[in-house]
């Protein structure tokens, strides 16, 4: 006679662990998303503690207007940080950008959110097939791969010691390369929960190794404070022409985290109905929420801009350790962002993570920075896509071209008829016009 079956563990979507399992699922969450999330603000000039709050105040926004039926966590997105840098114009790692100025691109934030929410919308009324003819891979992925690359220069630069020289920039460079070191063994040979957080694997060697080389002033990490409120800061409405340039460099980039967005979408659906399986449940069918996704992205990057927080997107890593744990709740999800609030207002964190040098983050980016370019190739990979149609070549060619070229020979500015176009965001409107004026006439093949 055989025994009982043996319990399947792991919490599906409408499930909730017992309350101390919540919360240490939930810290986890926050300890997964903390590096990247952190390193954005630190890249953009944005304020670490604010960006923080609107993470998990975009998160909470998420989950209610997807009805608590996708456990995804929101994070700030590497994808937006050249175009955001275009209009807080920061120079070095850690530098805070004028409010004026993170006003303005908080306005060009809320415009993005704009483009995922309408691109969900057409996705809930007529199907996925219709974003699929005006954003398809020979598009998305060229421009995730100029948003990778174009971050190259700002990687390079903080390894460097941003603008040190002598023995400050040999000590820099040192520090940078056994920072990247470090991450990319712990990323290649780390497993199970662990191997989820090669970043911040990372960045602790390269701080050590920093300290050891007496590169950080500790003397200005505690200056007493415990508590302390976020630096809120309100959206440029003035349509003036800063506000304006932030619209055009940072909207269009919205249409590079849509493929994202939906990719972990889809990879949620094959665990969650795994998971359902063993339980003896049906299918929970998230796949076949994709635009409501889309627009749960769209609200949090407006949710998360009103108080002065980067653009974002569902975060992979946060998606890679619910896999690992076959921990899908929701609720862990909604405690994590409420978490995450609250460190916020936790000054200490603030000012260790402002003491991290720039020569650590740059050593990481130089790895970070590279993935996204080659999620880019990724994407056409998956997709199977013609490199040897020459309407494929004619798109992808102009996107990369219009892009680096812009970005790196015009620092991001490119001058047209006596005004200035912003170069990631005109690669990638060129390339969707281009691709649909060589559409017309063309069937599709199957």
């Amino acid at each position: 006679m055989s025994g009982p079956a043996p319990k399947v563990i792991g919490y599906l979507p409408d499930e909730r662990p017992p309350i101390w399992k919540l919360i240490l699922f939930a810290l986890q969450q926050i300890l997964v998303m903390f590096p990247a999330t952190v390193l954005v603000a630190l890249l953009t000039g944005f304020h670490v503690s604010t960006t923080l709050f609107a993470a998990g105040f975009a998160t909470l926004g998420f989950v209610l207007v997807t009805r608590g039926k996708i456990p995804l966590f929101y994070g700030s997105s590497f994808s937006y940080i050249a175009a955001i840098v275009s209009i807080t114009g920061v120079k070095s790692f850690g530098e805070l950008a004028p409010d004026a100025l993170i006003s303005q691109a908080q306005f060009g934030i809320i415009c993005s959110g704009l483009v995922s929410i309408v691109a969900g919308l057409i996705i809930n009324a007529f199907g996925p097939e219709k974003i699929e003819k005006v954003l398809p891979p020979t598009v998305t992925g060229s421009i995730a791969i100029v948003i990778g690359i174009s971050l190259a220069g700002t990687a390079l630069a903080g390894a460097a010691g941003n603008g040190a020289e002598g023995l400050l920039q040999n000590k820099a460079w040192l520090v940078a390369l056994v920072t990247l070191v470090a991450t990319i063994v712990f990323s290649v040979y780390l497993r199970g929960t662990w191997g989820q957080l090669p970043i911040l694997f990372g960045i602790l060697v390269g701080y050590a190794f920093a300290a050891a080389m007496g590169v950080i002033d500790f003397t200005k990490i505690f200056d007493g404070s415990i508590v302390s409120v976020p630096h809120f800061t309100l959206p440029d409405f003035s349509f003036g022409p800063g506000a304006i340039a932030a619209l055009l460099a940072i909207m269009p980039i919205a249409i590079a985290t849509i493929p994202e967005s939906t990719a972990h979408l889809y990879q949620l659906d094959i665990y969650v109905d795994h998971l359902a399986e063993q339980k003896g449940k049906g299918p929970y069918g998230i796949k076949n929420r994709l635009g409501w996704n889309l627009i749960g992205d769209g609200v949090g990057d407006m949710l998360s801009s009103i108080f002065g927080g980067p653009a974002g997107t569902n975060y992979g890593e946060n998606l890679s350790t619910m896999a690992i744990t076959r921990n899908f709740s929701v609720p862990v999800i909604i405690g994590g962002a409420v978490l995450t609030m609250v460190v916020a207002f936790f000054s200490p964190v603030s000012q260790i993570v402002n003491s991290i040098p720039g020569a650590v983050i740059g050593g990481v980016s130089i790895y970070l920075f590279g993935v996204i370019g080659a999620q880019g190739i990724a994407i056409m990979i998956n997709r199977k896509v013609d490199l040897f149609s020459a309407k494929n070549l004619a798109v992808i060619s102009t996107i990369l071209v219009i892009g680096l070229g812009g970005s790196y020979v015009f620092n991001g500015m490119i001058p047209f008829f006596g005004g200035k176009l912003p170069a990631i965001a005109t690669a990638a409107l060129f390339g969707i016009v281009l691709n649909l004026v060589l559409s017309i006439g063309k069937k599709k093949q199957a």
